[in-house]
């Protein structure tokens, strides 16, 4: 069949260039780079699973020149590497603002985007850690071993390759770098003289290309990957969604092979950015990585659409169940439906918002059109856009009346993909007496003139209410960014006097927020990090929730919350590097909000909530 074999071949390209097999066997044959040689082509992909280039760190309006470039080939696991990062720290700050750009390369074939950014957050590395997923750089440098160093000039040409220094070597360590040969090459070119050194070899980990995928099987799409589909994608890759297209049917994941093969091999898809290992997470979206491999394995053999031959096996998951909803675009509500049900209380926003073809849409603001006359106690709260598409996120809040619209309370909010607030075990969100709600919404382009209108469903508990849930917000409006400041750190700490019960975390930036960490620091015990979110993405302002009374702190605990910045060129998504940035209300600004759900262990409400009003009898 001409549409199979055609998908076939362009999977075999699409997975050949993810895995870097070709440039294994290119490597092979191609002679390694020498001292003086032009870099080849060298691509890599950003944390933000962008491709990039060392060209992009170059600015006119940058009043630091960059005058060269080193590239540290890393990897998570290699034990030399860990021991050199503070001493790449300690190059950074001398050498930084006389021009020369550090970069870590990271050729670890299983290490994750998350795993990658994660260690630079955990070392506070403070330039870019990127990936070399192709293998383009291994090739164009001649790196062998991590963690070697190259040294690139202005000009893009080779200057030195080797070891960081002396200080660790295998089976042992000195006690000074009694050889600094990176430190070296780089004061000569600084300087404009003959580097003494220009090659050593490099005590490490050999850099291995990944292997070749391997067939599990016979793997068929209705009985072992429609399921899987279900579980992992289809949630958002459905009609009706803000997702670009469907994956419910074959000719849909047909269709897309080639990008659905490239964001699972990368890990891009399903979105999560919370650092593996680092607290268990209810939502956690992680595609395991069995499923991963069925998918991929599924993929480069072809897609085979009939599986009705294969055998059955107890282990496999039921058939597909996701139920499809017809596409509602604009201003109409048909066919759109609450995913708890028909709600006790429905608002609607009182305007219709037109969105441009393209540009920027500032954030728009509105009241709903209810005051609250009672404590009103709320179970589970939906936001709900018409039109999926051009909604980046809304926040729901709270405030009373009189107050300034910028101090209001969150509720919670609609992310893509993210499903309603619901609580239980006996917990519930309350709205206070003579307040009224309110939505920030941020809108964004689709390249053709849209219209959306937002609602919100709330449901009131048909359970006792024992305890309320709380929020420490821990907000800084105070800070100031420094033009092309690449890892600026803002941070907010409070104490709270209660023994508390931890539900959840929630953090908010804007484009220039480059990672965000949340701890707890007990008054009679360790520190513990509650959640590390190491590529903050302002296109995923995800909740995450923990599972009931799985953190519990003493009354005394002192929270924090660290976010950084980015404010430098290399910032695919930054408005005006060349800015002091500081905190505003338009996506230009900044934010530091971090937001810590609890509640209060000793708190014994004991209320009933009449179904029908929300309020307590």
């Amino acid at each position: 069949m001409v549409f199979r074999r055609t998908l076939l071949a362009s999977l075999l390209v699409v997975l050949t260039w993810v895995g870097g097999i070709a440039v294994g066997l290119q490597g092979a044959e191609q002679a390694r780079p020498q001292i003086g040689d032009k870099l080849a082509a060298c691509s890599f992909t950003d944390i933000r699973y962008l491709p990039r280039a060392l060209s992009e760190f170059v600015d006119k309006r940058d009043p630091v020149k960059k005058r060269a470039f080193v590239l540290i080939f890393t990897n998570t696991t290699c034990p030399i590497v860990q021991q050199f990062l503070p001493r790449l720290k300690e190059l950074d700050a001398e050498f930084h603002d006389q021009g020369v750009q550090f970069v870590a390369v990271n050729v670890g074939p299983d290490d994750s985007m998350l795993e990658i950014a994660n260690q630079a957050v955990e070392h506070d590395m403070p330039f870019p850690f990127v990936k070399d997923i192709d293998g383009s750089c291994v090739a164009a440098t001649g790196a062998d071993r991590t963690p070697t160093a190259v040294l690139v000039d202005a000009g893009y040409r080779l200057r030195y390759r080797g070891r960081i220094d002396s200080s660790f070597r295998l089976g042992g360590t000195s006690r000074g770098a009694l050889r600094t040969e990176l430190k070296d090459a780089i004061v000569a070119l600084l300087a404009g003289k003959e580097i003494a050194v220009t090659e050593t070899p490099v005590d490490g980990c050999v850099i291995t290309p990944p292997p070749a995928a391997r067939p599990l099987g016979d793997i068929g799409y209705a009985k072992h990957i429609a399921p899987l589909f279900d579980r992992h994608c289809n949630a958002c890759h459905r009609e009706g969604t803000s997702a670009p297209f469907s994956l419910t049917s074959y000719d849909d994941v047909a269709s897309n092979a080639s990008m659905v093969a490239e964001v699972v091999e990368q890990r891009r898809m399903p979105p999560w950015y919370a650092s593996p290992g680092i607290g268990h997470f209810l939502n956690d979206r992680t595609m395991p990585a069995a499923d991963r491999k069925r998918l991929l394995n599924w993929l480069e053999a072809g897609a085979p659409e009939d599986d009705s031959a294969l055998p059955p096996s107890a282990s496999d998951p039921p058939p597909s169940t996701v139920a499809t909803q017809p596409a509602s675009f604009g201003n109409s509500w048909a066919g759109r439906k609450w995913a708890l049900g028909e709600p006790d209380l429905v608002l609607e926003a009182p305007f219709t918002y037109d969105v441009p073809a393209d540009g920027y849409v500032d954030y728009k603001y509105t009241l709903l059109p209810s005051v609250f006359l009672n404590d009103t106690y709320l179970q589970a709260v939906e936001v709900q856009p018409s039109n999926p598409r051009v909604v980046h996120h809304a926040n729901l809040g709270y405030m009373p009346i009189g107050t300034q619209g910028m101090y209001a309370r969150l509720i919670t909010g609609y992310v893509p993909g993210v499903g309603p607030m619901q609580l239980d075990d006996g917990v519930a969100s309350k709205i206070p007496k003579g307040s009224v709600s309110g939505l920030q919404i941020h809108l964004t382009t689709t390249g053709k003139p849209e219209k959306t209108k937002l609602r919100v469903g709330f449901y009131y508990p048909r359970y006792k209410v024992q305890k309320e849930l709380h929020y420490l917000q821990l907000a800084n409006r105070e800070f100031a960014i420094p033009p092309f400041a690449a890892h600026h750190p803002v941070s907010r700490a409070k104490t709270l006097p209660d023994d508390v019960t931890l539900y959840g975390f929630f953090a908010h930036m804007h484009v220039r927020g480059k990672d965000v960490t949340f701890r707890a620091y007990p008054p009679s015990a360790d520190p513990v990090t509650l959640l590390m979110i190491p590529n903050y993405n302002f296109d995923w302002q995800m909740p995450y929730y923990l599972a009931h009374g799985s953190a519990r702190f003493p009354a005394g605990t002192e929270y924090e919350c660290v976010a950084h910045y980015d404010n430098s060129t290399f910032n695919p998504y930054n408005p005006d590097p060349a800015a002091t940035v500081r905190n505003g209300e338009q996506t230009i600004h900044e934010m530091m909000y971090g937001f810590v759900f609890y509640t209060k262990d000793k708190e014994q409400l004991n209320l009933e909530i009449d179904p029908h009003s929300g309020r307590a009898r």
